[in-house]
């Protein structure tokens, strides 16, 4: 059977990268898009290249926006603190600051004109929603608002060439779960990056949000985590 392609959206971070391996154990030929849309450091930058490089992508693109003309995240604002050591952690209630507005509907956009581009049909996406953080873009729901969406507004889809089908492996899986099965798919966490605020080494903080998930995630996994902390 031949090989289809998917456009995948690679952050750096280890649910996008186990997401990779996935879309690659199941015969995509994977073309990888990663932004860099004014976040306050490049080491999620680095890491996506590396995780490109490792998981053998057809082609990788990293493209420039910037959404700290808008802030209003902890991640675009430098004047807004990461939080640390939140007490509300995992709580679905309460919407973090950590939060970039709009960003993963600008984000899969970006993703369906590429895949437009290609005749490619089929779009990975690393969103998690059991060890959630409060993000609503992350939900079941507003994914498959947006697969609709992709079939009403392109010319592919609508001139009966294909529908599009956003996909979201990881989506109901423990961090633990994602990491195990990364690991047996061949995932090099060494080389991913989870941290909010990283130092001026790209040593992780262990005290953001992503930093606590990841390291319970490994916890629970009974794996030591590969990368660099500064405590």
């Amino acid at each position: 059977m031949a090989e289809k392609s998917a456009i995948v959206l690679l952050s750096g971070g280890l649910d996008s990268a186990t997401t990779l391996a996935i879309a690659r154990s199941e015969h995509f030929q994977c073309y990888a898009l990663t932004f860099r849309y004014g976040q306050r450091h490049d080491r999620e930058i680095d890491a996506a290249k590396k995780v490109a490089e490792s998981l053998k992508v057809v082609e990788h693109r990293i493209i420039d926006i910037d959404l700290s003309v808008f802030g209003g995240s902890a991640l675009t604002d430098s004047n807004i603190d990461v939080p640390k050591n939140r007490a509300g952690l995992g709580d679905s209630c309460e919407i973090p600051m950590t939060y970039v507005p709009a960003r993963n509907t600008i984000f899969l956009s970006y993703a369906l004109a590429w895949a437009e581009v290609l005749g490619a049909f089929d779009i990975f996406i690393g969103v998690n929603t059991t060890d959630y953080s409060g993000y609503p873009d992350c939900r079941d729901e507003f994914i498959k608002a947006f697969e609709k969406t992709a079939n009403l507004a392109t010319a592919a889809a609508v001139t009966g060439k294909g529908q599009y089908v956003i996909h979201t492996p990881v989506i109901s899986m423990t961090k633990a779960q994602i990491i195990l099965k990364g690991t047996e798919l061949g995932v090099d966490y060494s080389l991913t990056h989870s941290c909010y605020d990283p130092d001026r080494q790209g040593r992780s903080c262990g005290r953001c949000d992503s930093c606590r998930l990841r390291l319970k995630g490994f916890a629970e996994a009974g794996l030591k985590d590969p990368i660099e902390y500064t405590k």
